[in-house]
């Protein structure tokens, strides 16, 4: 069975103490029920996993990093990708925060397009980082990704330059099969920017201007997915083809 993992902020070595604090130190203490002595696995910032004992003080709870167990490097993760996912009604955007997660995207970054209704204050925002920090505990990543703050598709396309590709899932684009098109678009890429359009789809000009800025206009297929399955297909085919 694998090892309870925790995230922690910094660049560790072997022999650190880590402290382990806020929801992580309650479920450690009273849901897992840990004793000082068991083994966790920690994860710092640089995305090394530690195998690590705890030390349950009264006040506290530490670790003492004892072996690297695996590094970022190791995962083969090659390509960075960021999704920018228009914000859709209800919990869906919770579910597609977990399962990008689990997929091993880098950055979420929650879209307000034209046509999205759902609203994106802080304390959403801050719901979508505690879950994407249990995700990545569970499924067992190397790091958790960045939710950044809401931002409008005219604010992301100022964005793209930090991006070796950008690719608009749009059903206005030409129906060519993705397998004929991202091995070339994505050959030298280190990092793309994925943006997946609300339930209504993208307006006209909100579309321009991502072609404009230098989005590449890119086919899901024949079939209209919700938003919630566009991002997750995009991202699951990002990730098997780097």
């Amino acid at each position: 069975m694998p090892a309870d993992r925790f995230f922690v902020a910094g660049v560790h070595e072997c022999g650190d103490r880590v402290h382990v604090g806020g929801a992580d130190a309650r479920k450690i203490r009273t849901v897992l029920r840990k004793r000082t002595g068991d083994r966790v696995e920690i994860v710092d910032s640089g995305g090394r996993c530690f195998r690590a004992t705890l030390m349950l003080h009264a006040r506290r709870v530490e670790a003492e990093l004892v072996e690297v167990l695996a590094t970022r490097a190791d995962a083969g993760e090659g390509l960075v990708i960021t999704v920018a996912q228009s914000v859709p009604k209800g919990t869906k955007m919770d579910f597609v925060v977990e399962k990008l997660t689990e997929l091993g995207v880098s950055q979420i970054v929650p879209l307000l397009s034209q046509r999205v209704i759902a609203r994106a204050e802080g304390a959403k925002i801050a719901r979508w980082r505690r879950l994407a920090r249990v995700a990545a505990q569970q499924s067992g990543g190397l790091s958790v990704p960045v939710v950044a703050d809401a931002i409008t598709t005219h604010e992301l396309a100022q964005t793209f330059s930090r991006y070796d590709r950008v690719l608009l899932a749009w059903e206005l684009a030409d129906p060519v099969a993705l397998r004929d098109v991202l091995p070339d678009l994505l050959k030298s890429a280190q990092s793309v920017l994925a943006i997946i359009g609300p339930e209504g789809g993208f307006s006209a000009d909100e579309g321009d201007e991502f072609l404009a800025h230098g989005a590449t206009a890119i086919s899901l297929g024949t079939r209209i997915l919700r938003t919630e399955t566009a991002a997750l297909v995009l991202a699951s085919i990002l990730r098997y083809i780097r």
